[in-house]
C-alpha cells in the first residue's frame, strides 16, 4: 500500500529550514546561507522509503517584504501551507514567540494545518533556554510534536521524519521512487551559482543578483553551461568582478566544484556579469527571471 505526504516546511529567514530538507533527503537539493532570504522559490525534496512518499516543499523565509521579490517570496509560503496536509515549523530557542512566528501560526490556524515544531540549533543554547522556548510556543498552538535539532550536524533529524509519518496517508505516489527533487538541472546549476555568490559577496550585493542559465549543453563526460549574472548597479558588477576578475573566478570556481559532485561530470562553466536596475521591483524581470506566481 502507497502512502503519501506534503510537509511544508515554513519559518522565518535563517533558521536552518533548507539545512533540514538537505539533513532529511542526504542530498543537498536547496541551498544554504549564513545570509537571511537565501530560499526566493519552493523547493521541492522528495524523500522515499519503502512504500512510502514523504514530499517536503521548503518555503522562503517569511519576512515583511521591502520589494516585489519579497512579496512573491512572502505568497510562495502562504500558497505552499494552501497545498500541504502538514507543517513543520522551524524556529530558534527564546523565550517568547516572535512577530513573525506568531503570523505563521496564524496561518496554521486559519488553514486548520497540523504541525510539528522544530526547535533548531540548540547546540548553541542551554537546555533551559530551550524548555522555555517549549512552554512558550505549547500556549500558541497545539503542535502534534517538538523536536529539539540540530539539523547541521544531523541531531534530531531522523525524529523529525518519524513524527512525520503520522501525516501519511494511502494515496498514488506523485513522483518516481529514484529521485529527490523536482528542480531540473538548469535551476539547479543556477541556484549553486547564486549560493556562492551569497557566500563570498557581502552585505546587501548577494540579496540584488539573480542567476540564468542561457546553455547546458551535455557532452562526453562533460556538461558546458553558460550563465548570467544579474545585478542592480554597474559598481556591484565591478565588485562581483572584483579586479583582473578574481572574485568571478572564485566564484565560478567553488560553483563548479559543487556542480560536478551533484551532476557526476566535468563541468566547463562559462559567467557573464550583466546589470538590470531595480530588478527586484520589476515584474517584467522577475517573470524573466523565474519568480512568478503559478495562478
Amino acid at each position: 500500500m502507497k502512502r503519501t505526504a506534503f510537509i511544508a516546511i515554513v519559518g522565518r529567514p535563517n533558521v536552518g529550514k533548507s539545512t533540514l530538507l538537505n539533513a532529511i533527503l542526504g542530498e543537498k537539493v536547496a541551498i544554504v546561507s549564513k545570509k537571511p532570504q537565501t530560499t526566493r522559490n519552493r523547493i521541492t525534496g522528495i524523500h522515499t522509503v519503502g512504500e512510502d512518499q514523504y514530499v517536503f516543499l521548503d518555503t522562503p523565509g517569511m519576512h515583511r517584504p521591502r520589494t516585489k521579490l519579497g512579496n512573491f517570496m512572502v505568497n510562495e509560503t502562504g500558497t505552499t501551507l494552501g497545498e500541504a496536509d502538514a507543517a513543520i515549523l522551524v524556529v530558534e530557542a527564546r523565550e517568547s514567540v516572535g512577530d513573525i512566528e506568531a503570523q505563521m501560526i496564524e496561518q496554521l490556524k486559519a488553514k486548520g494545518i497540523p504541525a510539528i515544531l522544530v526547535i533548531n540549533k540548540i547546540d548553541a543554547v542551554s537546555p533551559a533556554n530551550i524548555a522555555r522556548t517549549i512552554a512558550a510556543y505549547a500556549e500558541s498552538y497545539d503542535f502534534d510534536a517538538v523536536v529539539p535539532a540540530a539539523a547541521k550536524n544531523g541531531k534530531g533529524v531522523e525524529t523529525v521524519l518519524a513524527e512525520c509519518e503520522r501525516y501519511l496517508t494511502e494515496s498514488i505516489w506523485f513522483f518516481p521512487d529514484d529521485i529527490v527533487t523536482d528542480q531540473t538541472e538548469r535551476q539547479l546549476a543556477a541556484e549553486i551559482i547564486r549560493e556562492k555568490l551569497l557566500r563570498i559577496l557581502e552585505d546587501e550585493i548577494p540579496h540584488g543578483t539573480a542567476v540564468t542559465i542561457e546553455e547546458f549543453k551535455e557532452e562526453k563526460q562533460m556538461v558546458r553551461i553558460r550563465a548570467e549574472i544579474f545585478c542592480e548597479r554597474p559598481s556591484h558588477k565591478g565588485i562581483i568582478i572584483g579586479k583582473h576578475g578574481a572574485t568571478l573566478k572564485q566564484i565560478g570556481s567553488y560553483a563548479r566544484e559543487d556542480m560536478e559532485k551533484f551532476f557526476g561530470v566535468k563541468v566547463f562553466l562559462d559567467l557573464w556579469v550583466k546589470v538590470k536596475e531595480n530588478w527586484r521591483d520589476s515584474n517584467f524581470n522577475l517573470n524573466d527571471f523565474g519568480y512568478r506566481r503559478e495562478d
